[in-house]
């Protein structure tokens, strides 16, 4: 049975266009909740397949997306190359900070896959247990947003902290990249391994920086990803997400050997029909305000979307993860109004 989500990918036009939504297992949901209270310490959410099994299949069986993403955390990568994570109630991840190079050596050479087993256990039962015609997606962080939290510790407002090493110690930034390359690539090829269909890289903080860092710090290194998924996996298939980079995106797409590319809900409309949609599939870019605010605001926002980018290749998502306080039926209402 052919997955409406793979057939986009393969620049395809599907009406209505299929739908799945980042972060769409999650806190909005109350039988996510109860696992989560289950499970107690996030990351044993992440790392035991029953309880990550789950979660990734309740909004299908709520929703019928056409697309389950893996339910885990883009920080396991730094956490299976040994640097201390773990999650603070009401406060988000926390790491131990590496500021300089010393920090970068406390790091193993190459990611722990004894440490991710579990989530490539994860992606086997899922994959058992979806109906045919929805597609597994798996995921990474990009190298560039990973690093700042690596190096902050936390999340920052700005990602000053990378921002200062990579401008004081390019060298030691640069390791640093090199080695989330590695990692990541590793990751991504055992996903692929294990069941998904494709694999989104998330940037979520590309947007901080100027262009020739743009360059250097999120296409480059990429680029150099999907490179080395693509050798061990022929044909692999990858999702962009650039967040809040602007006109710099078609630099991105043009350059950045992706099959699709994700919009946050800041990039124009018919700036992603007129310079991107003809490169490659857009998916996205529903403002998750707009998904909690519903009513006539949705359907108007909805429409607009669709108006623009349904005539092509499109995958109907957020702009960003859907938030903790979204009414389950304002999902409701937006899978009405997408599918008609």
């Amino acid at each position: 049975m052919n997955k409406p989500l793979l057939d986009v990918l393969d620049h395809e036009r599907r009406t209505p266009p299929p739908v799945w939504l980042m972060r769409q297992a999650g806190r909005y949901l109350p039988e996510y909740r109860a696992v989560r209270e289950k499970a107690g310490d996030f990351l044993k959410l992440c790392f035991t397949p029953e309880f990550a099994t789950e979660v990734t299949l309740q909004p299908v069986r709520r929703f019928g997306f056409d697309a389950a993403i893996l339910f885990s955390d883009i920080l396991v990568v730094p956490y299976a190359l040994g640097q201390p994570v773990w999650y603070s109630v009401g406060e988000g991840p926390r790491l131990e900070p590496i500021a300089d190079r010393q920090g970068l050596q406390r790091l193993k050479g190459e990611i722990d896959q004894g440490v991710l087993a579990p989530v490539y256990e994860t992606i086997r039962q899922v994959k058992s247990n979806l109906p045919p015609q929805v597609a597994l997606l798996g995921f990474c962080g990009a190298p560039w947003t990973v690093a700042s939290y690596m190096v902050a510790g936390r999340g920052t407002p700005d990602q000053e902290p990378a921002r200062m090493l990579a401008y004081g110690d390019p060298a030691g930034f640069a390791a640093l990249i090199d080695r989330l390359v590695d990692a990541s690539a590793s990751y991504l090829i055992e996903q692929l391994r294990a069941g998904v269909d494709a694999v989104q890289i998330f940037d979520t903080w590309a947007g901080v920086l100027p262009a020739e860092e743009f360059r250097r710090w999120c296409m480059e290194p990429t680029q150099r990803i999907i490179a080395k998924v693509r050798v061990r996996v022929p044909g692999a298939k990858v999702i962009g997400f650039p967040r809040g980079v602007g006109a710099a995106l078609v630099r991105y797409v043009e350059e950045v050997p992706i099959d699709a590319v994700s919009l946050d809900w800041t990039t124009d409309l018919g700036f992603a029909r007129d310079q991107i949609q003809w490169r490659m599939p857009v998916q996205g870019n529903l403002d998750p305000l707009a998904l909690v605010a519903g009513g006539a605001a949705l359907d108007r926002a909805i429409d607009e979307i669709l108006d623009t980018l349904a005539d092509g290749p499109f995958v109907f998502n957020l702009g960003h993860g859907i938030l903790p306080q979204t009414p389950i039926a304002h999902v409701e209402q937006m899978l009405a109004r997408v599918r008609g």
